[in-house]
């Protein structure tokens, strides 16, 4: 009976040790790797109403912390969704900031983010015929949580949701054809791989 309660003070002891650091990311790089949906705003195209069904969203990025609390975030994702009249793909170039949370399990860390999103999309009528959409810039929030399996490597799950002003969409003679509202809302999951 005492070498069981000296095993399981042990294991108490030594697993805040080994997780005490997982919550912290001060000084780490990390490439983030996310799938799942987005919802994308309705929009104008040939000047008629377009509804827009829910797509799936992908891509990665690299993640530094400044300190316990701060991150600074680059992701390159892309989409791709159809609607009534053609199909959609936009990439999204998204720089941003990360606030984390402090937590009594430091295995979870809740995180809020903001930032700037360069969105540049395509458009292919379901017609034939292809569309140009001006490239155009919004920007986003977003709210986490990364679970640390291990020191380097976490479980992250994410909502964020972009806002950009509508962009133009013109044939190939340059005549304007519509609107694209490329602001949407998206739920991820992934892994995050820290180097150090």
């Amino acid at each position: 009976m005492k070498k069981l309660i000296i095993a399981c003070l042990a294991a108490a002891l030594t697993l805040p040790a080994a997780t005490a650091g997982a919550e912290s990311i001060s000084g780490r790089v990390g490439l983030t790797g996310r799938v799942g949906f987005q919802i994308p705003a309705d929009n104008e195209s040939d000047f008629f109403h377009n509804s827009t069904d829910t797509g799936i969203v992908g891509g990665g990025g690299i993640i530094y912390g400044i300190d316990s609390r701060f991150a600074v975030e680059a992701e390159v994702t892309r989409s791709g969704f159809g609607s009534e009249t053609g199909d959609f793909g936009v990439t999204n170039v998204s720089f941003g900031g990360q606030y984390r949370f402090a937590n009594l399990d430091r295995r979870f860390v809740p995180y809020l983010g903001a930032g700037l999103d360069i969105l540049m999309t395509d458009y292919y009528p379901y017609g034939g015929g292809i569309r140009d959409v001006d490239t155009t810039v919004g920007v986003h929030l977003s709210g986490g949580l990364d679970y640390f399996i291990q020191r380097q490597l976490a479980f992250t799950a994410e909502l964020k949701g972009v806002l950009a002003p509508d962009t133009d969409i013109n044939d190939r003679t340059g005549t304007h054809v519509g609107n694209f509202d490329p602001s949407s809302v998206s739920g991820t999951f992934g892994l995050r791989y820290f180097f150090n």
